[in-house]
């Protein structure tokens, strides 16, 4: 939407149901779910059909309080140090007494007392399938609780058909209230100019490009499997194009670290956690991007990396062959060798490169945010007294 487009778009209606939004995932620093929920209210406020409240333990971070109070969404803070304790103790009070009609959180739980329709996201279900992928901080906030919140919630929102049949394989009864909610792209994911990718790559010493990989280092993400057919790649050419990571260290990736600082000298370019901003430059500026995880609930970097109009690998498991579709390539993320052949014939085929590239471009038009807060603001309107 248009700065001109949002200035003047009604306020929706006194009648329209009052949504309670757990806002967790914007305290303390901002996480997947964070950027999620933020994107989710800017398309919601203002709204003819919801309203929405946001609702935390603690003040949220400064710029998602800007960005909150810009787009009209009140945020009830209350004064509690832990959120968890917070949301099942504390908050069913605060609901009541803030008379929200539905309360929504797109953190996995809900509160055990809640009077009003209550609406979960759960955006994949790693803490149940693969818990050893997850520090105990996760797993103690969400394992305990989810199969209370899916039997007490009206609704149970999945972010792709995978997720929506691990739950149902997983947590028979949350079969009927599922519905599947896709998450969008952000509009800033779009292609670079000539003179913004040449910019890109100069600044970060790759002028030819590079193969590019972003996400959090932690097991699930099966970086090891890019690493292994990039250093065959490299070991069979030379002038193969550096490799860049770009992302923080997550839940057991020091050993995975010390492989990563070893091969620096041999091309690898390690980046770290960055800002937005920098992070679509970098999307731009790549030749190929690769999602080797091993479970995704959605795979958010491979569809903000088609919409750059990049060439997009990904793992052929869980959803990101929906995610990709045909829009990407998929392969075994068990086979390092099919990675480094699929990424060595887009290094080397510039009209199958492009063939893929403009694909992603037409099949990822259909992840978009508008259309998820449509869904959003029909479920509330149905669950509305």
């Amino acid at each position: 939407m248009t700065a001109e487009a949002s200035a003047v778009r009604e306020a929706p209606s006194l009648s329209a149901p009052l949504v309670g939004v757990d806002l967790r995932s914007l305290v303390g620093g901002m996480s997947g779910v964070g950027f999620f929920t933020l994107a989710m209210l800017r398309q919601l406020a203002g709204r003819e059909h919801v309203r929405c409240l946001g609702m935390a333990h603690r003040p949220v971070v400064v710029n998602a309080q800007e960005e909150l109070a810009r787009i009209g969404v009140e945020v009830d803070t209350a004064d509690a140090p832990l959120g968890l304790l917070w949301q099942q103790f504390s908050l069913p009070r605060r609901i009541e007494s803030r008379e929200i009609d539905i309360f929504w959180s797109p953190l996995f739980t809900l509160p055990p007392r809640l009077e009003v329709p209550g609406v979960v996201t759960v955006h994949d279900l790693t803490p149940v399938l693969m818990p050893e992928t997850h520090q105990l901080k996760v797993r103690l906030t969400i394992l305990p609780f989810l199969d209370s919140t899916l039997r007490r919630a009206s609704r149970v929102l999945a972010d792709s058909r995978s997720t929506a049949d691990d739950l149902r394989k997983q947590f028979p009864e949350s079969s009927g209230k599922l519905e599947v909610v896709y998450p969008g792209v952000d509009p800033e994911f779009v292609p670079g100019t000539e003179e913004e990718i040449e910019a890109t790559r100069a600044e970060i010493g790759c002028p030819e490009g590079f193969v590019f990989f972003a996400s959090t280092f932690e097991p699930r993400k099966n970086l090891p499997l890019l690493l292994d057919a990039w250093e065959a790649l490299r070991h069979e050419d030379a002038s193969t194009p550096p490799l860049v990571l770009a992302g923080p260290e997550g839940w057991r990736s020091r050993s995975l670290m010390r492989r990563v600082r070893r091969l620096e000298s041999s091309g690898i370019i390690h980046l770290g956690a960055m800002q937005r901003d920098r992070l679509v430059r970098l999307f731009q500026a790549a030749r190929v991007f690769v999602l080797p995880s091993l479970y995704e609930g959605f795979g958010l970097p491979a569809a903000e990396a088609m919409a750059c109009g990049i060439p997009t690998i990904a793992a052929d498991t869980s959803s990101l062959p929906e995610v990709v579709g045909d829009g990407g390539l998929l392969v075994d993320p068990q086979d390092a060798g099919q990675l480094a052949d699929v990424i060595r014939k887009v290094l080397n085929e510039p009209a199958f490169a492009l063939e893929v590239s403009e694909s992603g471009l037409q099949h990822i038009s259909r992840f978009e945010w508008s259309k998820s807060a449509c869904q959003m603001e029909e479920i509330f309107s149905i669950l509305s007294p």
